[in-house]
């Protein structure tokens, strides 16, 4: 007999079925990825019978002057006619400019809402656009296969923080220092794995000198000019090798937490005119959807308690001191400006609160 599938498993196997397509049930309640929705699903939503909803972000609703009646999302009546292009265009704001009139829209305003406000957080944690295809689901109409949810289970896992845990540290001798070291800490729920590179031997009884960095692929990696991630990567490993020592934890939070194919989607906003906070809302994020405390689990776990930590934003630093770590001094980093980024940086300080 198999084993019993636990509730972080199906959580797990919840996202993956979003990402491909197929619908998960939360309480009766069918729910779809509208950006991962194939023709034949689409097809077999409609032929259920059952009326169908787009379940979209506040962000979102404002962008498209629909009325939010549940206040952080809206749900919009599908329209008889509605296709898969019509569904698709409304989750995603790339043709908003080019075919501006999607309206009007009728949002749904009884009190049914929960199971529509957890499939979009799902999806979010999907790495898709937040917007679900949702219906009743019909008694007779639904498979044994279709992954099943309760509110309960997807409240508790999602408010629960993952607990992260040491899967193997290496030597990896850094171009800044000889005595580098990777550690790689991974979730017991098929989610990202994240790493933490150590200079030397830092004192566990001192304060660390420590950068929290989110990935970036452009600018880490292929040295995007729109950002200043890869000279801050770069500034902060260096300093810990002239230094002798310190933690930089890497964290595949990719695009501020929305995801490489979301960031990039932002960067096609960005070519209109909009800047990063406005690309993101207009696809429906926060503007800012990263986890800092998956940094103080990590730190926690390599056993320091005290930072010196190199950041611009004091949202982390606030993360930090309410994770239980003390900060005792900010080090600031202020590297990469360039005429490419020049607008991107200023509104790190107007709208995101960065001292620069």
């Amino acid at each position: 007999m198999l084993l019993k599938l636990t509730n972080t498993d199906l959580m797990a196997r919840a996202r993956g079925d979003l990402q491909m397509g197929l619908p998960v049930l939360i309480d009766g309640t069918l729910i779809w990825a509208a950006e991962a929705l194939q023709p034949a699903r689409f097809d077999e939503a409609k032929a259920l019978g059952a009326p169908l909803a787009l379940a979209i972000t506040n962000w979102r609703a404002q962008t498209l002057k629909a009325r939010a009646y549940d206040g952080d999302m809206a749900r919009l009546e599908l329209p008889q006619d509605a296709d898969l292009a019509w569904l698709q265009a409304v989750s995603d704001p790339s043709t908003d400019l080019s075919s501006p009139m999607k309206g009007p829209f009728k949002s749904l305003r009884d009190d049914d809402s929960i199971a529509a406000r957890l499939g979009i957080l799902l999806i979010k944690h999907a790495r898709l656009l937040p917007a679900a295809l949702i219906c009743k689901a019909p008694l007779d109409a639904v498979s044994p296969d279709i992954t099943a949810l309760d509110r309960v289970m997807v409240t508790q896992h999602l408010a629960v923080q993952t607990k992260l845990s040491p899967v193997v540290s290496a030597r990896v001798p850094l171009s800044v220092s000889e005595a580098g070291r990777v550690h790689v800490f991974r979730p017991p729920n098929g989610g990202e794995e994240h790493y933490a590179v150590e200079i030397g031997q830092p004192d566990r009884n001192k304060p660390v000198l420590m950068r929290l960095h989110s990935a970036c692929f452009t600018g880490d990696l292929l040295g995007s000019l729109k950002c200043d991630c890869g000279p801050q990567l770069r500034a902060a490993l260096a300093q810990m090798g002239a230094e002798g020592s310190g933690v930089l934890l890497y964290l595949n939070q990719e695009g501020r937490g929305i995801g490489l194919s979301n960031k990039m989607r932002a960067y096609a906003l960005q070519d209109q005119g909009f800047d990063t906070v406005e690309a993101n809302h207009r696809l429906g994020f926060e503007d800012d959807e990263r986890d800092f405390s998956i940094g103080a689990m990590i730190l926690k776990e390599m056993g320091f308690s005290q930072l010196r930590l190199m950041t611009n934003n004091p949202a982390k630093i606030d993360k930090m001191q309410a994770s239980g770590l003390d900060v005792v001094e900010r080090v600031p980093l202020k590297v990469g400006e360039s005429a490419h980024n020049k607008d991107y940086l200023s509104v790190k300080a107007s709208k995101s609160g960065h001292i620069l």
